[in-house]
């Protein structure tokens, strides 16, 4: 076995407990101590996006749908998602982390990692630290903002500790404590290891984290089939590595549609409406895109159709709905195949890509009849309307139309690992 460097204690993982469901509590006293779910619409056709502490003692979390949730309790209340007061907790929330410490890496709506310096990583000060941030979130932002800390060498070792105990959980994992702290946990606690990885590594003989770990990071990095099996080998003993860096490669947006509003008309309207809110985020992100995609699921059916158009590597607006335009008949048809409306709607700009000065100034200089020139024109209207949104608010301005009885409201949401920009409540 390899001799391993110095591991003291780097990092701060904070795990808000239950977040969705907390802060409707906070918002709503009537809520406290009750069993609450969040649910994206009110529905029992959907599911829970997120269980209070007091649901969960019932079996119910994230993803349970809410039909099965209010047969496990029927004391249960359901709360539609307000995901833009989820957004302004998460704000309130960072600040006072950075407090008392600096907030290194903001990993989700509801989670953050902060890297401890060489003053703060001796145990009973790293522990005494977290015990304040966690006051400090229930006594500045709200009573009810309980959170899970886990201490440790490095940020996935820190994560794994937090998930320990919970809700409102304080566990450090040092350098003596490791492998062995990590041997009570199933392979699929750890991040990347789903069910088609577990059944690899149980085809080389590893069945359980010891029998990862046990063996040298080269035999590990094989069973794993690549090099990142050695890696977690390293994570695992507690070596801080540094992060590979990683890059958005796909903008888009889903909304699950009301039974009554399932129908072609409003699945379109919602389509284009998602089409324009991410090629909106597009802009504002300074990328292009080259593909477009349309997904669906079906009432009838678990399974995600999807169909995809080519873009001319674009942010304009009127290009991707054009090429929206022709791939909703597709979904039509498969709505005759079905039987059945579509219950969820999605578009996703994929293939993307940074835009340069360099690429604005030359389409800047194009004929007034070049092709390009008319996009250019296209995305010049796409940015008045970003500005005249942001100004007046959501749908002050849009391409056709997007109002009416047959529309769902398509506001922004929260995505695993991506926290809306508050301008993008405005698209």
């Amino acid at each position: 076995m390899p001799v391993l460097p110095p591991r003291p204690l780097r990092w701060l993982f904070l795990d808000l407990n239950s977040y969705f469901a907390s802060v409707e509590q906070q918002l709503q006293p009537s809520l406290r101590g009750r069993p609450v779910i969040v649910a994206p619409v009110g529905a029992d056709t959907t599911v829970a996006i997120a269980a209070s502490v007091e649901a969960k003692r019932y079996g119910i979390s994230t993803g349970t749908p809410v039909w099965e949730a209010k047969q496990r309790c029927r004391e249960l209340v359901v709360t539609p998602a307000r995901h833009e007061r989820y957004v302004e907790f998460h704000h309130a929330i960072v600040a006072e982390i950075e407090r008392h410490i600096p907030v290194t890496r903001v990993c989700s709506i509801d989670e953050v990692a902060c890297r401890l310096l060489d003053n703060e990583n001796d145990r009973a000060h790293a522990e005494a630290l977290a015990v304040r941030i966690k006051r400090g979130i229930r006594e500045k932002v709200g009573a009810c903002l309980t959170s899970s800390v886990g201490i440790a060498p490095n940020r996935l070792l820190a994560k794994l500790a937090s998930d320990l105990q919970k809700p409102d959980g304080l566990v450090v994992f040092e350098a003596a404590d490791l492998p062995h702290a990590l041997y009570r946990l199933s392979l699929r606690d750890i991040s990347g290891i789903g069910a088609k990885m577990e059944r690899r590594l149980a085809r080389d003989g590893v069945n359980d984290i010891e029998q990862l770990l046990a063996r040298r990071p080269r035999d590990a990095g094989h069973a794993w089939g690549g090099t990142n099996g050695d890696r977690l080998w390293y994570l695992l003993h507690g070596v801080d590595l540094a992060e590979k860096a990683t890059q958005s490669r796909t903008i888009g947006h889903s909304h699950v549609l009301s039974p009554g509003k399932r129908g072609y008309g409003a699945v379109r309207l919602t389509a284009r409406r998602l089409a324009l809110k991410a090629a909106s985020r597009l802009r504002r992100k300074a990328y292009r895109a080259r593909l477009l995609v349309l997904h669906a699921r079906f009432e009838d059916d678990k399974s995600v159709w999807r169909t995809s158009a080519k873009l001319p590597a674009t942010q304009d607006s009127f290009a991707v709905l054009a090429a929206l335009d022709t791939l909703l008949p597709r979904l039509r048809a498969q709505e005759v195949v079905h039987r059945s409306g579509c219950r969820m709607i999605g578009v996703t700009l994929a293939e993307i890509e940074p835009v340069t000065a360099e690429q604005h100034s030359l389409f800047a200089h194009l004929p007034a009849d070049d092709p390009l020139a008319r996009e250019t024109r296209g995305l010049a209207l796409s940015r008045a309307m970003d500005r005249i949104n942001e100004r007046f608010g959501r749908h002050a301005v849009s391409v056709g139309a997007m109002h009416g009885g047959r529309l769902d409201r398509v506001g922004t949401k929260i995505a695993f690992g991506r926290i809306p920009d508050m301008d993008e409540f405005h698209e």
